[in-house]
């Protein structure tokens, strides 16, 4: 059964701007151009190996090949009955866009995802110099915990079964850089004759 929910209008929602510290909505930002036309979401959970070999071998490739063509967007999808510390790891990066720096949490939490625990977290926030104070209080107010589960409903209600798991423009495509590639690239034309 297909949505009437608009995927790039769920990631407005859940990613539209707002002061530091605030809990009801995310700070972070999209890599590439958050105007762009052709919008690429990644259903993930920062707990996953496939997550993190996607991280490396498509989502970055794409970021390069195509700046600020696309807007890309991660969305979380903790899975929680088989990766104990994915809710928290979603929560700990949402506390670190409040201070800019959800990207390179992201990226961190991909390379060090063997230390992934409840410890390790407000390590990695250390080592991006985050203020400490403000990383642990939200922490430890669980004050992000609603914007990852936000992010998992969406997925559910688009039927998403597993991680990571992609949509171009809100059609699922199928993982790989290259069915992706494909996938933008015929957005684009397909935007670009509309023109």
């Amino acid at each position: 059964m297909k949505s009437s929910l608009s995927l790039p209008l769920i990631g407005f929602v859940l990613l539209s701007a707002c002061a530091p510290g605030s809990s009801d909505v995310s700070s972070r930002t999209p890599k590439g151009n958050p105007n762009a036309v052709v919008v690429v979401q990644e259903f993930a959970d920062l707990q996953c190996p496939a997550c993190r070999a996607a991280h490396s071998s498509i989502s970055t490739p794409l970021i390069e090949k195509y700046g600020d063509t696309i807007r890309f967007d991660i969305m979380h999808f903790p899975l929680r009955s088989i990766h104990r510390f994915a809710l928290e790891a979603g929560e700990a990066s949402e506390c670190a866009a409040d201070q800019g720096k959800f990207w390179e949490f992201v990226d961190l939490a991909y390379e060090k995802q063997q230390e992934l625990s409840s410890e390790s977290l407000g390590v990695w926030a250390a080592e991006l110099e985050l203020n400490m104070t403000a990383f642990n209080r939200c922490m430890s107010s669980h004050a992000k915990r609603d914007i990852v589960l936000a992010d998992y409903e969406a997925g559910r209600v688009l039927e998403v079964r597993g991680t990571p798991t992609f949509f171009v423009n809100g059609q699922r495509v199928q993982t790989g850089f290259d069915t992706i590639s494909a996938s933008i690239d015929a957005e684009l034309e397909r935007l670009t004759q509309r023109l």
